[in-house]
């Protein structure tokens, strides 16, 4: 009840304007979600970010808050920027896209402000998981619901998974329902749109998970993988719901053992010993470590790097995909708000 009655003062306070919130004139893309826990967001704005650069928008910005990180304030990625500088995911983007910009500030207000100021031909900049972050108003809000647990089923903290009310929902212009079969059927869709009942504002549209080869970290180690279905694979990973990718890997190689630590796990030489250890313990010479993307970029440390430099280690990419139609929508719905805002 405390924290229930908490969000509703909160939001009532933005929306009647007695707590400031700043606009501001070049395009905010807000990315969230309503429930804890891993929907899918760092898929969707790489997918995003793709679909810009395509379409010939290259000054974007993507600024998160950078969670885990050991930093305060804002800081804008640079070669010498770590996961503890910068947080794993905000590192992710930086390694990926080196295009683009990427910068962290907890209070998104102040880091929208730097941007702007330093590079005023900024076209769009991407919010990370800034859903519940009222200070600013982002002109297209995107939330992120997962197939398997919409937040239409859930409740409010602690009682539930919910950060806000469902009623929270309302502010998005599209809700993406992500991780989805990807032979998801109309009938279903139905189903789901019926119970997430949107507004007539609203579109619902609905993604799944594509995983991509595996990527080796060493590339000497390179002639250890050949074919997905001949290997034993270790799985480590320390994200919020690694049950997708266990499947995923379950249902294309040998035999998958898997260690899962907590969610934007630091890994530690101690850690690291205990995935080698399991590793060897492996009765086969056919095998290999695979880990997540972002659990790779919390590994690019000197500390750590010595322990797996003769493991053939290897990460997983996954991108969001949708079906035709809805990609369509989706795309044209980005393009048509940036290149209208600038």
């Amino acid at each position: 009840m405390i924290y229930g009655i908490g969000i509703i003062f909160r939001n009532i306070f933005y929306d009647l304007k007695i707590i400031r919130s700043y606009a501001f004139p070049t395009p905010l893309i807000c990315v969230g979600n309503i429930n804890t826990g891993g929907t899918g967001k760092t898929p969707a704005i790489e997918y995003i970010i793709r679909t810009l650069l395509e379409n010939n928008i290259t000054n974007l910005f993507t600024l998160s808050r950078g969670y885990g990180r050991k930093t305060k304030g804002y800081i804008l990625a640079d070669s010498k920027s770590t996961a503890e500088l910068i947080g794993d995911e905000p590192l992710q983007f930086f390694l990926k896209f080196p295009e683009i910009q990427v910068a962290v500030c907890e209070k998104r207000a102040q880091g929208i402000h730097k941007i702007l100021n330093k590079f005023p031909s900024t076209q769009c900049i991407l919010l990370d998981d800034a859903y519940q972050h009222r200070a600013v108003r982002a002109g297209l809000n995107i939330l992120l619901t997962v197939y398997d647990n919409l937040y239409s089923n859930d409740l409010i903290l602690p009682s539930g998974r919910l950060r806000e009310f469902r009623s929270a929902a309302k502010r998005a212009k599209i809700i993406i329902v992500t991780k989805c079969p990807a032979n998801i059927s109309e009938t279903k869709k139905d189903e789901i749109i019926k119970r997430l009942k949107p507004e007539p504002h609203q579109k619902i549209l609905f993604s799944s998970i594509k995983y991509l080869p595996p990527v080796a970290v060493n590339t000497e180690m390179m002639h250890k993988y050949t074919d997905l279905k001949e290997v034993f694979v270790l799985l480590f990973s320390g994200i919020a719901n690694p049950e997708p990718l266990e499947k995923y890997l379950n249902q294309n190689c040998k035999t998958l053992f898997s260690l899962r630590f907590k969610d934007h796990h630091v890994y530690s030489e101690k850690d690291m010993d205990l995935i080698s250890g399991k590793f060897l313990n492996i009765v086969s010479e056919n095998k290999i470590i695979i880990t997540t993307e972002k659990d790779y970029s919390r590994l690019c440390t000197e500390k750590t790097f010595d322990k797996y430099r003769n493991l053939p280690l290897f990460y997983i990419p996954v991108e969001m995909e949708f079906q035709e139609k809805d990609k369509i929508f989706f795309n044209q719905t980005l393009l048509d708000y940036v290149r209208k805002n600038q």
